[in-house]
C-alpha cells in the first residue's frame, strides 16, 4: 500500500490553472484577466483571422488578377568558361554536376574569363561569345 501512497504525476504533466473571478487578491479577479469593457471582455467575443476592425481587410484590398511570367521562365545554371579550365575531356551537364559547378539543369555556357584549353562542351544553351570563344580553342560545342 506505500507503492500506492506515494504516485504522482510526472514532472510537468500538470500545469496550474487560472482561477478567475477570486478577488482582488488573486490578480485575477474584478474583470478576470480579460481589460476593461471591448469586444474582447464580451461572451463569444472573438475575432476571426484577417479581421482588421471593420477596415477593408488586406487580402481584399489587394488586386487579383493577371499572372506572373516567371512561372513559365525557363531558369538556367551558369556555368562561366573560367570555370571550364578546372576540367578535362568531354564536358556535359552530368559531369558538371560530379564537378559541384551546377545543382540544376538546364546548363547555360556564358563567356566570363578565357578558356585555355581545348574541350568538346555539350550544353543545353551556349552564349554567342561563348561559343566562339570554345572554337578559337580548338574545342567544339554541341546543344543539347
Amino acid at each position: 500500500m506505500s507503492l500506492l501512497s506515494s504516485l504522482a504525476p510526472k514532472a510537468g504533466a500538470k500545469h496550474y490553472q487560472k482561477r478567475l473571478g477570486r478577488g482582488k487578491g488573486s490578480g485575477l479577479g474584478q474583470t478576470s484577466g480579460k481589460g476593461h469593457k471591448g469586444q474582447l471582455a464580451r461572451t463569444g467575443g472573438k475575432v476571426r483571422r484577417g479581421f482588421e476592425g471593420g477596415q477593408s481587410p488586406l487580402s481584399r484590398r489587394t488586386p487579383k488578377f493577371g499572372f506572373n511570367n516567371t512561372d513559365f521562365e525557363t531558369v538556367y545554371s551558369v556555368v562561366n568558361l573560367s570555370q571550364l579550365n578546372k576540367l578535362t575531356g568531354e564536358i556535359t551537364p552530368e559531369s558538371l554536376k560530379k564537378a559541384g559547378l551546377v545543382h540544376h539543369f538546364p546548363v547555360k555556357i556564358l563567356a566570363k574569363g578565357k578558356l585555355e584549353k581545348a574541350l568538346t562542351v555539350k550544353a543545353h544553351k551556349f552564349s554567342e561569345t561563348a561559343k566562339k570563344a570554345i572554337e578559337q580553342a580548338g574545342g567544339k560545342t554541341e546543344v543539347i
